[in-house]
């Protein structure tokens, strides 16, 4: 039988295990990312604005837009966006362009539960030249992914295809977009 000190330490100790297991972050693992990690820049954010002003400038005198994106510029600005946020929904979000597809991998805490998540999205045109985006699989390892890390990445995505650096805002009308090989190509023709 055991003394009341002993009952009584037993239980503290127990206590301060249970509360401190309580204010963890489990983390439930998830999906690796699907390439090396890509360095995040201000300057790579910066240089994809320039890109997009400067394909204007050209098209001016051509009527035609080109603009090339790369992994760095892309994730750059991705997670300066984010982290603009009180509560960014992803961290340390990386940014592939391989086989026609948008893949973003990062880690999200959700309540107790820490993962990393692997989003597949696939980028499509519309008649208009407008383009949108399919989310082809969303990857949170055990446990779905919650919609808001989806909603955040999507409004960020299209805030960049729409927005004050987009197509719809500069005039373009987007007629190919091709992802391959850590660039994304963009072509189109002012309206």
């Amino acid at each position: 039988m055991m003394r009341p000190q002993a009952r009584v330490r037993s239980l503290v100790i127990l206590v301060a295990l249970v509360t401190a297991s309580l204010a963890c972050t489990v983390d439930v693992g998830g999906p690796v990312p699907p390439g090396p990690p890509i360095p995040v820049s201000q300057d790579a954010a910066t240089i994809l604005e320039d890109v997009w002003a400067s394909a204007l400038q050209g098209a001016l005198a051509t009527g035609q837009v080109l603009v090339i994106l790369d992994e760095a510029q892309v994730t750059s600005l991705l997670a300066i966006r984010l982290s603009q946020q009180d509560k960014p929904v992803l961290k340390n979000p990386q940014v592939y362009l391989q086989d026609g597809q948008i893949r973003v991998y990062g880690s999200t805490i959700q309540g107790p539960l820490r993962g990393n998540v692997l989003i597949a999205i696939e980028p499509r045109l519309d008649a208009e030249g407008r383009v949108t985006f399919d989310v082809l699989s969303a990857d949170f390892g055990p446990v779905p992914a919650p919609a808001s890390v989806l909603d955040g990445i999507s409004s960020v995505l299209t805030e960049l295809f729409t927005g004050s650096l987009g197509s719809l805002a500069t005039g373009v009308r987007v007629t190919s977009l091709a992802i391959d090989d850590g660039e994304m190509s963009i072509v189109g023709e002012l309206r």
